[in-house]
């Protein structure tokens, strides 16, 4: 018996519930500044110079309008505001019609569904133009009704334009306000509205405020010269700033002006650097990408968006080599920083400590110097280097004196300090101190001033009390002596102290200070991930060498402050071992300890 073929069926796809498609539409837009945007960039298209933007309340309710002085809403034959062209005709845009007619440059809704957006915004929706005849038309859609209304408005005037007013708006978004507003169509809309030169006005009535639209200005540095973009579907246009890393740090997506996807790198195939490094902003602008005509906030993934993606691997070649150079200045700037940090404490706590166990650059002695023929030794290279290294030291160069200039001379009396504030001394012995006097910015102060010293507790005494330097002689017993000097400056007094240990010298290891005029080492970085060395002292050029690929120091670089204590503790263990050379272990940790104390309470003081 022969087999009956089956015949094939085709046909058309059509719409089985009209009004059910419509609600869908309706509905498919999720967020509400999307649809004001939408709204907006309907009277941009019409060719309005200035829209209002209005947030009020009237009748126990809050409405939202959007006034224009465009064209308005096209005319019929009979010169009448066409409505039912507008209620009739959804996903039949007029400006898709201009556009294939050659006739739509500029414009950019093309679906036809705009004006739907209404529900996600308030429940009714009244759209009022005027006529040829210079009568005013509206047209009334309410939110869940299939129905429209045209009809007369009476007005004492009739105006150029469109206005849109939605009210009542819906319970969730009735607290959004002029400000958000202004801020969202200031992103969203930044180039339409910079490139249309159209004033946007919002003015928020319940808050009593206005606010001017203007296009988002973005921070950093504007990279010039970038490569092109190039498809066969058209060129994109790119507006990249380089920017301090922030998490705000985003580059949009937009189409004709309009912002389309607020961050590129989240995008599949773009999820990652430079997009999502972080230290890029701006915008890259794609008018031939296929949006998704529902939200009007996505893109198709078609043929075209893969040859947009593969276009831009040149641009983000560039731009990550921008970025990396970028982070290597940061880099080299944070070391100059560091570096001038860590010798300040440093310079601090050498003054603040024995002269004769730890003046290993002659910060003390230099410090009771007035005059470069009274630094024995140091040639004009090495006072150049030693004052870039201790820029609180006294300016006194080689070279005949010349006058300060005026940020030179120090200002008033601010604090004080003792040198040193930390000492030993045996029984019955004496050990000059000296007062250091301040002004805010720590230059010192050498006018008009007096000294008061004290025994604030424990025993000694001093050979006089009101000298700059004084000489504090031991008790003749062992113990923990605090002495204290008042620094007067007319009005101005300061008051420091200074700890001193008498001991009877069974314990004490002094060891002289060994003086080096090339002054505090630098530090570079070496990275050696795999070794256990943390650092060393590199002689012949000075530098303390730091691991970079150490453990530790990957740990110190979760912020500033962590790191910045981490190089000093790696200071103070090349110079304590430098200088204290042949001292048990146990008394070169001892040293360790008290220089770590010094200069890292010096570090967190500056």
């Amino acid at each position: 018996m022969a087999r009956k073929s089956r015949g094939k069926d085709s046909g058309k796809l059509k719409i089985g519930d009209d009004w059910n498609a419509i609600r869908i539409i309706a509905l498919s837009q999720s967020n509400p500044l999307k649809a004001l945007a939408e709204f907006v960039e309907n009277s941009i298209d019409a060719q309005a110079k200035s829209i209002v933007i209005t947030r009020g309340k009237e009748h126990h309710g809050h409405y939202l309008s959007i006034k224009d002085d465009g064209n308005g809403v096209p005319r019929n034959l009979d010169g009448v505001p066409d409505f039912k062209y507008v209620a009739t005709h959804i996903c039949d845009s007029i400006k898709r019609h201009l556009k294939l007619d050659g006739k739509g440059a500029g414009l950019q809704g093309e679906f036809g569904i705009g004006l739907l957006s209404f529900w996600t915004i308030g429940e009714t929706l009244t759209m009022i133009s005027t006529g040829s005849d210079q009568k005013v038309y509206q047209m009334t859609m309410s939110k869940g009704d299939s129905r429209y209304e045209v009809s007369p408005r009476r007005v004492l005037l009739a105006e150029r334009g469109t206005e849109l007013k939605v009210a009542p708006l819906l319970e969730g978004i009735r607290g959004l306000s002029g400000e958000k507003i202004q801020w969202y169509l200031a992103s969203e809309l930044r180039d339409r509205i910079r490139d249309a030169n159209v004033r946007v006005t919002v003015i928020d009535k319940l808050a009593r405020k206005q606010y001017e639209v203007e296009p988002r200005q973005f921070e950093g540095r504007l990279l010039h010269q970038l490569p092109a973009i190039r498809t066969s579907f058209g060129d994109a246009y790119s507006e990249l700033y380089l920017a301090e890393p922030n998490d705000t740090c985003r580059v949009a997506l937009t189409r004709q002006g309009t912002r389309i996807v607020e961050d590129l790198g989240a995008l599949p195939g773009l999820e990652h650097a430079p997009w999502t490094s972080r230290h890029v902003q701006g915008l890259i602008d794609a008018p031939f990408l296929n949006l998704t005509p529902g939200t009007r906030s996505g893109i198709i993934h078609d043929e075209r968006y893969a040859a947009f993606v593969e276009a831009l691997s040149s641009l983000e070649l560039h731009v990550r080599t921008l970025i990396e150079e970028q982070k290597r200045a940061e880099e080299e700037q944070a070391s100059r920083e560091s570096l001038k940090a860590i010798q300040r404490a440093f310079h601090e706590a050498l003054l603040a400590l024995p002269p004769e166990e730890y003046d290993w650059f002659e910060v003390q002695a230099r410090a009771r110097k007035d005059t470069a023929g009274q630094r024995s030794g140091m040639d004009e290279h090495a006072a150049a280097a030693f004052e870039e290294a201790f820029p609180g030291a006294p300016d006194t160069p080689a070279r005949p004196p010349t006058q300060r200039q005026f940020f030179e001379v120090a200002g008033p009396l601010f604090s004080a300090l003792i040198s040193p504030s930390s000492s030993t001394v045996r029984v019955g012995a004496a050990r000059k101190f000296r007062a250091l006097p301040r002004d805010r910015s720590r230059r010192r102060v050498s006018e008009n001033l007096a000294f008061s010293w004290r025994i604030i507790e424990g025993g000694g005494s001093f050979a006089t009390r009101i000298d700059q330097e004084v000489e504090f002689v031991a008790p003749a017993a062992p113990g923990l002596s605090r002495i204290g000097v008042t620094a007067i400056q007319g009005n101005v007094t300061v008051d420091a102290e200074a700890f001193v240990t008498v001991t009877d010298g069974s314990e004490e290891a002094l060891v002289p200070a060994t003086v080096s005029v090339r002054g505090l080492p630098g530090y570079t970085f070496e990275r050696a991930a795999g070794e256990l060395w943390r650092c060393r002292l590199d002689t012949d050029r000075n530098v303390i060498v730091v691991n970079s690929g150490h453990r530790d120091f990957v740990f110190a670089t979760r912020n500033r402050a962590l790191q910045l204590r981490y190089l000093v503790r790696l200071y103070v263990k090349e110079l304590v071992l430098k200088n204290f050379a042949g001292l048990p272990p146990d008394q070169l940790l001892e040293r360790m300890v008290e220089l770590s104390l010094h200069a890292e309470e010096k570090l967190k003081a500056g």
